[in-house]
């Protein structure tokens, strides 16, 4: 076979991006503006909610958030171990201290049967992270904790569901990522997403400095020399209108993009069932999966090699691949901070250690997925 260069992920963009930027430079108008507000409709209508804001990243969002919802020092707030470092690090933000719960090895979601032995008097709030593009369980949680406040991390789920409802309209609020590796990407970016009225006007003003009004109302209203009164501390979070020029076209392509890439993932999972070392994503008959990233586990028992020799020998046949993500209990800081041992968190060591993305975007060829199942299918 011959040798190709698949990269775990690439951007689909291409001149409808390139034409759309043209707008808010040429206007002059490339802070938060219209072309954000635009973004931010489309958006919230994508994923049945009555808000979206957009903000500067996931990680931002996940901090307004919590803010928002009150999270304060001395709190504590639930998070799987098996996640990107931004979940928790969000909380420690707030001078609070992330609980971490271990993940069904099935799903790499956080499982709602190990919340209820975490929870104390302190608990105050959870966040559910749908990985890679599964949604967690919001309903079985909700039924644990039927008393906390939910935000899901929705990082890598634009476009994901539970019968029917979008990922960032189950919990109290919603985080969206648009980093590049995201379905959607704006470069950098983020989105939070509520149905409360009286959050979003909260969360709007927190990202913009804690302003009465945004720049774009103060200086389209009959009076722009006047300053906005501050009432609260709050925070420059916001993204540019150039961003959400990029933002408008790209979740226009949203259901297209999730559409070929459950194709692909399909086509993955026919032909890499049958390797009795490897397990393919499971996906739930009423669950829509975001296809973010295909995520396997080598099962170290029965794998001819362990899971690094099988990246580094992928690697060597021009395949880029990845670990799903880390266990942030097992990172240097959390370890020595929290005191916690990786076998604290089984589930979410065993990810760590045997978790393998394979790639799955929007510029791939045919000819692309083929060698990468063939070459899976040729280790021994």
């Amino acid at each position: 076979m011959e040798k190709r260069n698949i990269s775990i992920s690439l951007p689909s963009m291409g001149q409808e991006e390139w034409e759309a930027i043209r707008e808010p430079i040429f206007s002059g108008w490339i802070t938060q503006g219209p072309k954000v507000a635009e973004f931010e409709r489309l958006f919230a209508a994508r994923h049945q909610v009555k808000h979206a804001l957009a903000v500067s990243n996931c990680t931002t969002a996940l901090h307004l958030a919590l803010v928002a919802l009150g999270v304060k020092a001395g709190d504590e707030v639930i998070v799987p171990a098996f996640t990107w470092v931004s979940t928790a690090n969000a909380v420690l933000y707030c001078g609070a201290t992330p609980i971490f719960v271990d993940i069904d090895i099935k799903t790499f979601n956080l499982d709602p049967k190990q919340i209820t032995k975490k929870l104390t008097q302190r608990t105050n709030g959870i966040i559910p992270v749908h990985l890679f593009g599964l949604c967690a369980n919001i309903d079985e949680i909700k039924q644990v904790a039927p008393n906390i406040k939910i935000v899901e991390d929705g990082a890598c789920a634009s476009g994901a569901a539970i019968d029917g409802r979008p990922a960032g309209s189950m919990g109290d609020i919603g985080c969206f990522s648009f980093h590049p590796r995201k379905s959607v990407t704006t470069g950098e970016g983020g989105m939070l997403t509520t149905n409360n009225d009286k959050l979003a006007e909260h969360l709007n003003m927190l990202r913009n400095h804690g302003a009465s009004v945004s720049e774009e109302q103060r200086h389209k209203g009959p009076k722009p020399y006047i300053l906005p009164e501050f009432e609260m501390v709050g925070y420059n979070y916001r993204m540019t209108d150039i961003q959400g020029a990029i933002g408008v076209v790209q979740i226009k392509k949203l259901d297209n993009f999730i559409d070929e890439r459950q194709k692909w993932a399909d086509y993955y999972t026919k032909e890499l069932s049958s390797i009795k070392w490897l397990q393919t994503p499971y996906v739930p008959s009423t669950y829509k999966h975001g296809w973010q990233s295909y995520v396997t586990y080598i099962d170290p028992g029965k794998a001819p090699k362990s899971r690094n020799e099988i990246m580094e020998y992928l690697q060597q046949k021009g395949i880029a691949t990845r670990p799903g993500t880390h266990a942030v209990h097992m990172l240097s800081y959390y370890k020595k901070s929290f005191g916690i041992k990786p076998e604290d968190f089984p589930n979410a060591q065993a990810a760590n250690d045997n978790s393998m993305s394979i790639p799955l975007h929007n510029r791939m060829s045919p000819e692309d997925f083929k060698y990468v199942a063939e070459c899976i299918k040729g280790i021994s």
